[in-house]
C-alpha cells in the first residue's frame, strides 16, 4: 500500500489515502544514503556544503545522481546480476522500501505527535529541524526500519527517478511517474524540515538542474526494462 497525497501546503503534498501498487519485479535499495566519501571515490569531487566523509552527499542535481549511477554500472559491469542495473529508485520503489510493511506516518510503526514541533517518535528515526541543528549528519545513526534501511526519514531529501505529477488514485503496477513535466520527485524530508515533511507519504519535487544543500540520493539496483 502506497500513500496517495492530495492536499498541498506550500507545494508539499501532505494528506494521503492508501492505494494498492504492485511492484512486479524484485529490486534492491541502498542501506544508506550515498555518502560524500562514496561520491568522491567514484566522481572525484565533493559538491557538498556540510563537509564530512560519512554524511550524505548533497548539493547534487538529478543529472549528477544519474551520472553517479551510470559510473557505478560501468565500474561493476562484470559483476552486476544479469538483467539489473544501478539507478535511482522510482517513487513507488522508494516508498515501498521506506515503509517496510508499515502503514503509519513513520516507518517505525508510529505516528507523528506534532506537525511542526519536537516529535519523540520521529526523533527515533530521523534528523529533522528540531534535532539536526540545520545540518546533515553521519548516515546510519538513527534507528533503521524493519528491513534495516536507515535515514529514509530526514537527513537529506532523496531524489527519485520519476517526473513529478499527480499520483494516480487507482491501482497501479510498476508506476513510473508522470509522462510529462520537468521537476523530479524528492521524498523523505530533510534535516531542515518540520516533522510533517518527513512522513513516509509526503511528496515534493525539485528542479533537476538545481543544487540544494538539503537534497541527496540513494542508489537502487533495479531490473533493466
Amino acid at each position: 500500500m502506497i500513500g496517495n497525497s492530495h492536499k498541498k501546503w506550500y507545494g508539499f503534498e501532505y494528506e494521503e489515502k492508501l492505494h494498492l501498487v504492485t511492484i512486479s519485479k524484485p529490486f534492491y535499495i541502498g542501506k544508506y544514503e550515498v555518502t560524500q566519501s562514496q561520491y568522491v571515490a567514484l566522481m572525484g569531487k565533493n559538491p557538498s556544503k556540510f563537509i564530512c566523509a560519512n554524511n550524505p552527499v548533497e548539493s547534487v542535481t538529478y543529472d549528477d545522481a544519474k551520472n553517479f549511477c551510470e559510473n557505478l554500472n560501468l565500474k561493476y559491469l562484470n559483476v552486476l546480476p544479469q538483467g539489473y542495473k544501478f539507478d535511482l529508485p522510482t517513487e513507488a520503489q522508494w516508498e515501498y522500501a521506506c515503509r517496510a510493511g508499515t502503514n503509519t506516518a513513520l516507518n517505525n510503526g508510529k505516528n507523528l505527535t506534532t506537525s511542526d514541533g519536537v516529535c519523540p517518535n520521529l526523533d527515533e528515526v530521523a534528523w529533522y529541524d528540531k534535532n539536526a541543528s540545520a545540518t546533515t549528519h553521519i548516515v546510519g545513526q538513527k534507528k533503521p526500519n524493519n528491513w534495516g534501511i536507515y535515514d529514509m526519514h530526514g537527513n537529506v531529501w532523496e531524489l527519485c527517478l520519476d517526473l513529478y505529477g499527480e499520483y494516480p488514485n487507482e491501482k497501479a503496477k510498476d508506476p513510473k511517474g508522470a509522462n510529462t513535466g520537468t521537476d523530479r520527485v524528492t521524498r523523505g524530508g530533510g534535516c531542515n524540515f518540520i516533522a510533517i515533511g518527513c512522513r513516509s507519504a509526503l511528496r515534493y519535487h525539485n528542479d533537476p538542474k538545481s543544487y540544494d544543500q538539503f537534497v541527496g540520493f540513494r542508489v537502487a539496483l533495479v531490473p533493466i526494462e
